[in-house]
């Protein structure tokens, strides 16, 4: 079990509560911690799961899931920690996934699960451990599995010391650093009202840590992590990303049992929920 230790007090204590959409609902983790989420549409259900800093009031799962309502149930949620939702101490890996089993539990126990980032390792760990996810799509997993880009180890150390002290600014900045984020956009973000939203959540960077570091070491995949999702699984990254992050995802698609992977010409990291609603329609329909 992988566990965080942090200095923080309950997030319904510190975080800057999201709006709630008038289709937010809560539903509760087997360690009694509210889930928040909002459930729109019509149809198979879908889950999508966010990467680090971003909940229901900061990123654009909630745009991807307007685009997707015509032809699913698509929910969206914050993940412990942030938004709306609550915290419970210590943090794990495991936890997070009983998360979404949660969430399958409320979908009617089945559903297709995308994630994003440190979001879709997450969704990886999640089609590992569960039963009724019936398909995966995944953008960018950032698995650091050569030496075409530094580790991340001693950027999770400081960001983790950062959180400890308090400090959440300079754990986000440390994180968008690590991430490729240029310094001069990180100064002009933190002038802009968004800033005050990311650094509520900032407490919530060693839990994305936990999920990703152990496979951003500069080292191949594990063969075996993941052999027992043999569900439908679609690998994708954006033609405008680094080489390290081609080169992950190509890894890991080449380690689960049936997956195919694609690249999308012009994108980066940066979602845009545009361009990836009618591939996720599409591969979710069948």
């Amino acid at each position: 079990m992988t566990t965080v230790e942090t200095k923080e007090r309950r997030t319904s204590e510190i975080a800057q509560p999201n709006p709630i959409s008038p289709f937010a609902r809560q539903v509760l983790s087997k360690d009694g911690t509210a889930i928040a989420f909002d459930r729109i549409g019509a149809g198979p259900a879908v889950i999508l799961i966010d990467g680090a800093l971003c909940y229901r009031g900061m990123g654009q799962s909630g745009k991807l899931a307007n685009l997707m309502a015509q032809r699913f149930t698509v929910f969206t949620y914050d993940r412990r920690g942030r938004g709306a939702s609550s915290d419970t101490a210590p943090y794990a890996v495991e936890r997070e996934v009983e998360d979404i089993e949660a969430l399958l539990s409320e979908a009617g126990g089945t559903a297709s699960v995308w994630g994003i980032s440190s979001g879709a390792v997450l969704a990886l760990e999640a089609a590992n451990r569960l039963k009724g996810i019936k398909k995966l799509a995944l953008y960018e997993p950032p698995f650091i599995v050569d030496d075409s880009r530094s580790t991340t180890e001693d950027d999770w150390v400081r960001i983790g010391e950062a959180v400890a002290a308090d400090r959440r600014s300079d754990a986000v900045r440390i994180f968008l650093k690590s991430v490729g984020v240029p310094g001069f956009f990180t100064k002009l973000m933190r002038l802009m009202p968004m800033w005050s939203k990311i650094k509520a959540v900032a407490h919530t960077l060693p839990y994305d840590g936990a999920i990703v570091r152990d496979n951003q070491r500069g080292k191949p995949l594990p063969a075996n992590r993941w052999a027992a999702i043999t569900v439908p699984a679609l690998v994708m990254d954006g033609g405008n990303s680094p080489a390290w992050m081609r080169h992950g995802n190509q890894s890991l698609t080449s380690v689960l049992p049936n997956a195919q992977y694609r690249t999308l010409e012009g994108q980066t990291h940066m979602l845009k929920p545009k361009v990836h609603a009618p591939l996720l329609v599409e591969f979710f329909k069948g």
